[in-house]
């Protein structure tokens, strides 16, 4: 099976149901079918062959849908840009995929204006302003059909790694309708006329449940932004029954003087995941909305591999502390426990999390050697350190690769150090996650300087905000003249840095 072909089924079945919602505009999905036909044609017109990478870079909209339907249905692998993120790492994600075309939202131009110049393989840059309309009812609406075979590449997504350089993380369309499968498996059937809301874009996590909506005769909401009372009026008007919220939001949502006296008894499935939840948000959560709350765990690279729905989370077990663990691996996912030596370890034994699943990568994109040390006899080293209980619960203790996840975002301690490590002030840097009440954490730098330095915590602040986005900016920076912690070999302690900073929390990862 491919996207394609499964998302057409349901286009030709459901034609007169709503599809698609951005604001007050409304596609059916025969509306929404077509718009995503032009968009293929459009794409075809520029040369795009099936396999091409077609970069996007956008927020969501009904545009967003065109090019999430006009991708699959021309057979191109899209290739979502961050809008948080800054030149350098869109320059890197398009450039190392070899795109050939960006489309681009208007509000985004300026973040890739002379990138065909700069990109050998960039050929063309479609920025989508006041003539988008016109131009996409230009094309025809007759559907190209190329062929399509289950392992063609889908999409590629990006996530970081420890060079500092994200990777591309390839899905073939028999992987993503296999993700987007495992996710629903325990949730509530998708009936037809369900209604799907998008708080966070769908290149992002939020992504992987707009097929499995559509698929079912659902329709997608999509909002491009978050606030938190707009959030739950859209949510109490649309009638949302699924929904994908990472722990920040449902924080900011239930600080809404409001959210007690609303009717929530359309909602099936509120998905909490992304990063930890507090035990206090997580129970105020269940008490206003109900038994919907599922929480999973998986990421980027293979996913789902775990999973809860509230008779598990909030159960009382013998043995187990549901409340803090992250589910319970899913029957079609394999998950191990493992040693430095890749060995499975005794069960409730900390190690490193391993999995295996249908929906996960097919490796790094143009990158054997980083597809060789996470993928292990088909097997995914996560870099997370979890254990499992007797119970079967799974709980995530700590990242081995000192990922930061702020607001469900992640932030990759080497990528702001490489960019603080250019002012000139700095002799060495490392940066760490702590604890934020907010976002559950956010990076903090200790920078080495000189006698005499002028450096100031701002200005590295700035520094990181003008290269990376405003998002992976550290919230907080020390700067020192005493050197880093490190072992014998020149490494330096990231850990040794950061743990005075979590004192008192039981888990080293933040939780909203």
């Amino acid at each position: 099976m491919d996207v394609r072909t499964q998302m057409r089924r349901s286009a030709q079945m459901f034609a007169n149901r709503e599809a698609v919602v951005w604001g007050d505009r409304r596609l059916t999905f025969a509306e929404a079918w077509e718009r995503g036909i032009r968009m293929a044609n459009a794409l075809i017109a520029l040369g795009i062959q099936p396999g091409d990478r077609v970069g996007v870079l956008e927020d969501n909209s009904i545009e967003s849908a065109d090019m999430f339907l006009g991708a699959a249905i021309a057979n191109a692998v899209r290739v979502p840009l961050y809008p948080r993120n800054g030149r350098e790492a869109h320059l890197h994600m398009l450039g190392h995929t070899n795109c050939r075309v960006c489309v681009v939202a208007e509000q985004y131009a300026h973040e890739v204006e002379g990138f065909v110049d700069d990109l050998a393989d960039l050929e063309q840059i479609i920025v989508r302003n006041s003539a988008y309309e016109e131009w996409l009812s230009g094309y025809t609406a007759n559907d190209p059909d190329p062929e399509i075979d289950p392992e063609d590449n889908y999409i590629i997504r990006h996530t970081g790694g420890t060079t500092g350089l994200s990777k591309g993380v390839a899905y073939t369309h028999r992987g993503w309708l296999a993700a987007g499968r495992d996710w629903f498996y325990l949730y509530p059937p998708v009936e037809p006329g369900d209604t799907c809301l998008h708080l966070g874009p769908i290149s992002h996590g939020s992504g992987y449940l707009f097929v499995p909506i559509w698929l079912s005769g659902g329709c997608n909401v999509m909002l491009d932004r978050f606030v938190p009372e707009e959030t739950l009026d859209v949510m109490e008007r649309e009638r949302i029954a699924y929904m994908f919220m990472v722990p920040t939001m449902v924080n900011a949502v239930l600080q809404q003087p409001s959210v007690g006296k609303r009717d929530w008894s359309n909602l099936k499935c509120m998905l909490i995941s992304a990063a930890p939840i507090a035990d206090d948000t997580a129970l105020k959560a269940r008490e206003v909305f109900g038994d919907v709350l599922y929480q999973g765990y998986g990421q980027t690279e293979v996913l789902p591999v775990a999973m809860m729905g509230p008779r598990q989370w909030f159960a009382e077990v013998d043995g187990s502390t549901p409340l803090r663990s992250c589910g319970m691996p899913l029957p079609f996912a394999q998950l191990e426990i493992r040693d430095e030596d890749n060995n499975p370890v005794p069960v409730g034994e900390p190690g490193q999390i391993a999995a295996k699943a249908d929906g996960q990568m097919s490796g790094f994109w143009n990158n054997p050697e980083a597809t060789a040390e996470r993928l292990i006899d088909g097997w995914v080293l996560t870099g997370d350190v979890g254990r499992l209980d007797e119970n079967g619960y799974l709980y995530m203790l700590d990242r081995s690769d000192d990922m930061i996840i702020s607001g469900g975002y992640n932030i990759w301690p080497a990528e702001l150090e490489n960019v603080i490590s250019d002012h000139p002030d700095v002799i060495e840097v490392a940066v760490f996650g702590v604890p934020d009440p907010r976002w559950g954490e956010t990076p903090m730098a200790v920078c080495v300087v000189g006698d005499g330095a002028t450096v100031n915590e701002q200005e590295i602040i700035d520094l990181c905000a003008d290269r990376l986005g405003s998002y992976k900016k550290p919230k907080r920076v020390e700067i020192t003249t005493e050197p880093l912690p490190k072992s014998p070999v020149g490494k330096i302690r990231r850990k040794d840095l950061r743990e005075p900073y979590w004192e008192g929390h039981e888990r080293r990862v933040g939780g909203s």
